[in-house]
């Protein structure tokens, strides 16, 4: 396979409820996915910036849901890099930890019946989490970005960035709201993931249901 290639496409302005960012779309040599950069002030040349690597999440980041915290990571990630004067969040297009929207519409079903995120990713025939961080580190390159503290709970993707020879100085938590519907999923990135989550208390069981369709018993809640 030929070394990993990236091409910055175009770029345009876009102003959000935390100020105005710039857009721009990146392709690459190794899938037909156009991965994003969303920079927000001066960053070329600079250590330290504050950066978000973030995977598409169609679920939570458009619709708002709550079985999932990415949307409310992203959201939070826009306010601080505005906050900072300066920051980027990379958007890489990895539905569902890179298992695609399909499959991914799938194992929340098989969650559904019992199955922990994990599980059903297997059960599917995925691997637990089939995300690659090495676009990013190229992204983070091309803009000028010499180092950076990641937004992040995830130490795989600082690793793996690492791994990529890009330099992360710092790891800041990036943590959401706990909800009925989140927290099983949170806890199990949190146990089987090596996510740095702070959860008290803690689902120990998943929640299930019954015949009908209707939820059954919540999970049970333990310190």
């Amino acid at each position: 396979m030929d070394k990993l290639k990236i091409e910055q496409m175009e770029c345009a302005r876009i102003p959000t409820e935390f100020g105005e960012y710039r857009l721009c779309l990146y392709r690459n040599n190794q899938d037909e996915k156009d991965h994003l950069a969303l920079v927000y002030g001066d960053v070329e040349g600079k250590n330290g910036v504050l950066v978000r690597v973030h995977s598409e999440c169609f679920t939570g980041d458009v619709l708002g849901s709550r079985r999932c915290d990415c949307g409310e990571q992203l959201q939070q990630a826009m306010q601080r890099i505005a906050e900072a004067g300066s920051g980027v969040i990379v958007y890489l297009r990895q539905e569902g930890r890179g298992i695609g929207l399909l499959d991914k519409l799938r194992a929340y079903n098989l969650q559904d019946l019992g199955y922990d995120t994990v599980e059903a990713n297997l059960a599917l025939g995925h691997g637990a989490d089939e995300r690659d961080y090495s676009i990013a580190a190229l992204i983070l390159n091309d803009l000028g970005v010499r180092s950076a503290r990641i937004l992040t709970n995830n130490p795989e993707k600082i690793a793996c960035l690492k791994a990529s020879g890009f330099s992360v100085t710092e790891r800041i938590a990036l943590e959401g709201a706990v909800y009925d519907d989140n927290a099983y999923y949170l806890f199990t990135k949190a146990q089987r993931m090596n996510h740095l989550l702070d959860l008290v208390p803690l689902p120990v069981r998943a929640p299930h249901r019954n015949g009908n369709g209707k939820n059954g018993s919540h999970p049970s809640m333990a310190v």
